[in-house]
């Protein structure tokens, strides 16, 4: 009995070595199982944090673009009051060209915005007189240089004012000039309304320091959505 024990011993010893060195084997091959986890969890980690930098720098650079375009080239412009009527209304937006006037003078009929430091705010006008040019307003007249212009972009207007025994550029203490010459650097512009308009009759000269651009596009509301045409005489 006793013999028979002692010879059973070394098996049953065999046995639990040979099921510690299988554990032993299952756990070292689950360790890299683990460790290919943890790296495919850092890698995924370190993805998403790389498109956010990605993405931050979008960002950064679409605001430092944003800011550069309408310092430098274009800006917006909302009109404000019936100065501007029949061809723009209140609360049109505008893109505003603050780039061209770098590149040239501005010329007879251009819509331009310029800034009235005396009042805070801008303006949005039309070009009527450049440096040299000898302005008369004689009602709805308008001679440049002794030579009577044509306004396109108030014809109807006027048309209409007249049919009811009007002039569309009523008579008032500001309503007519005589024979202004424009200084150099300087434009004389006038609101198409011209019965309701705070223009060069009233504010005088626009230095063109104080030019902002000409307006070039109305962008809002979206049915009116179209290029400013800009006469010339």
């Amino acid at each position: 009995m006793d013999s028979q024990q002692r010879n059973d011993e070394p098996v049953n010893g065999n046995d639990q070595d040979v099921k510690d060195t299988q554990n032993l084997a299952d756990n070292e091959q689950n360790i890299p199982n683990r460790s290919a986890a943890h790296a495919s969890g850092a890698r995924k980690q370190g993805g998403a944090y790389k498109e956010i930098v990605e993405w931050i720098k979008a960002l950064v650079i679409a605001v430092v673009l944003v800011f550069l375009i309408r310092q430098f080239l274009f800006s917006p412009f909302i009109v404000d009051g019936p100065s501007m009527q029949p061809n723009f209304e209140t609360g049109e937006r505008l893109i505003v060209n603050k780039i061209l006037y770098s590149i040239r003078e501005p010329k007879f009929g251009e819509v331009v915005v310029f800034d009235v430091p005396e009042q805070g705010r801008k303006f949005i006008k039309r070009v009527i007189g450049v440096p040299g040019d000898k302005i008369k307003l004689d009602g709805d007249d308008l001679y440049i240089n002794d030579k009577k212009i044509d306004e396109p972009y108030l014809k109807e207007a006027i048309e209409a004012a007249h049919a009811n025994g009007q002039l569309y550029n009523e008579k008032g203490a500001t309503s007519d000039v005589a024979d202004l010459v424009v200084p150099e650097d300087t434009i004389f512009a006038l609101g198409d309304n011209r019965s309701d308009s705070t223009d060069s009759r009233v504010i005088g000269f626009v230095s063109d320091k104080e030019i902002v651009g000409r307006a070039d596009i109305i962008f809002w509301p979206l049915n009116k959505l179209e290029f400013i045409k800009h006469w010339t005489k």
